[in-house]
């Protein structure tokens, strides 16, 4: 049987616990029960993670991930209001040339 193995986690939630396949469907109530309490449970197949369970409360948005990783800066202020769009006579390529004037 595969034990949990527990480790912080960095990026989040603060404790993250890693079980093989083969555990998680013989144990799946125990995992659930850590889920929870708040942990996080990461599934591996063959070492490798393929999956993870977390609290629904604490489910993130894969922008909120990336933001709470560093990967991603937020914008500063709220987006601004589009411009007024240009209305043309003619073709697209007849307004570029002329802006490039």
């Amino acid at each position: 049987m595969d034990e949990p193995n527990l480790r912080p986690d960095i990026a989040w939630p603060a404790v993250a616990i890693e079980v093989g396949i083969r555990s998680l469907r013989n144990h799946l109530s125990r995992y659930l029960d850590e889920v929870k309490e708040g942990k996080a449970v990461t599934v591996t197949e063959h070492g490798r993670p393929i999956a993870r369970i977390v609290p629904i409360e604490q489910a993130r948005s894969t922008l909120e991930e990336l933001i709470a990783q560093g990967v991603v800066t937020p914008a500063r202020k709220a987006g601004e209001a589009l411009p007024e769009p240009i209305h043309g006579a003619g073709p697209v390529s007849d307004l570029v040339a002329g802006q490039r004037r």
